[in-house]
């Protein structure tokens, strides 16, 4: 998920669980409780805390796309960020406030506010690694892509209806619980995905079929059938009319990656080689593509894919990409090529700067 979504889901959780304290009970208990707007806030700013391995990007871009939903990503570390993240919070309001809070009166909110996060991301197709630092394989279930307007949009009016009446933790309760039925629902379409793909898939042996959330719709998904360097690639509108006919090329960017997905009746499989179409090249590809320059690139990518190749008189590059960064109409990001002179033996990895800052 996108920051500003993270940080509101972790303000909406919060508020669903946010306890009040009455000025009587206070007294007779002799206790201070959080108030309110501060157990909201440490919700909020804990939810955004853990895209903070966003820095990674500082010194390298693929030290950071193999970090990144790393440790600040893991359930084992969950207990210390918290616990870390409450210290701060204590600290902070002591030093600006007339009212000094424990650190054990965050501890709550800010765990809500990391433990959403994770799910937020769990359920896109990037992948946590939810045991480090016991162990840096990464878990998803791809439901939802990584700008869900509407998965925003639903925090978002929980939240001005929790400010609205905020005596009452309804509106911030019922809010999620509209958010965990949409993600039904997004479970439900990945399924009908699945059942695509598996049916494509049913007459090649040991094929590997994945369903992976697209942009502009819940209802578009890429399926990918994997068979010994191969994908059989479609892009699937699930809401789509069955009787829409081909529409004309329209200028428009967002139209024209829209028309890119197709209904369910019309569907187009594409054929992609990992290494290229030409065989003669492919085995020379393949032998550069296990050359240890390039072993970051190998553990990130999911899907890796040949892109292009580029030989000059002085140099020869083979370009290769991930495909859950392809779009249609759009460069693929995170482009990274193996590069050598002609007259050179060995090899080097250069990346190729995309269309947006962080390629």
């Amino acid at each position: 998920m996108d920051p500003f979504t993270h940080a509101l889901s972790g303000a909406l959780l919060a508020r669903a669980a946010a306890t009040t304290q009455s000025h009587q009970t206070a007294l007779a208990t002799k206790t201070i409780g959080l108030p309110v707007r501060l157990q909201v806030a440490a919700g909020f700013a804990a939810a955004a805390f853990p895209d903070i391995d966003f820095a990674l990007r500082l010194f390298d871009t693929l030290t950071y796309l193999n970090w990144h939903q790393g440790p600040t990503h893991s359930l084992v570390l969950l207990p210390f960020w918290a616990w870390l993240l409450a210290l701060l919070f204590a600290w902070l309001t002591g030093r600006t406030g007339s009212q000094r809070y424990g650190w054990r009166l965050f501890y709550l909110p800010v765990c809500l506010g990391l433990a959403i996060h994770i799910a937020g991301d769990f359920i896109t197709s990037y992948g946590l690694m939810l045991f480090a630092p016991l162990s840096t394989e990464r878990y998803a279930l791809p439901l939802a892509f990584v700008i869900d307007p509407w998965f925003t949009l639903i925090i978002l009016i929980g939240l001005i209806a929790a400010w609205r009446w905020p005596r009452r933790r309804t509106a911030a309760a019922a809010a999620l619980c509209i958010l965990a039925g949409y993600v039904v629902f997004l479970s439900m379409l990945r399924t009908q995905a699945l059942e695509i793909a598996q049916h494509f898939a049913s007459s090649i042996p040991d094929a590997r079929i994945s369903a992976l959330p697209q942009p502009l719709s819940p209802y578009h998904w890429k399926v990918i059938v994997e068979d010994s360097g191969r994908y059989h690639v479609a892009l699937i509108d699930l809401g789509a009319d069955k009787t829409r006919q081909n529409e004309p090329a329209n200028r428009w960017l967002l139209l024209t990656m829209n028309a890119a997905y197709r209904p369910v009746t019309d569907i187009h499989w594409q054929l992609l080689k990992q290494f290229g179409d030409d065989i003669g090249q492919s085995q020379t590809i393949h032998t550069a593509w296990q050359h240890p320059a390039f072993k970051p690139f190998r553990v990130f990518a999911r899907y890796p894919l040949l892109e292009r190749i580029d030989q000059t008189d002085n140099m020869l590059c083979y370009w290769f990409y991930d495909m859950r960064f392809k779009f249609p109409e759009l460069p693929p990001s995170f482009q990274f090529g193996l590069c050598r002179p002609n007259d050179a033996s060995d090899w080097r990895m250069v990346r190729h700067r995309g269309l947006f800052y962080i390629d």
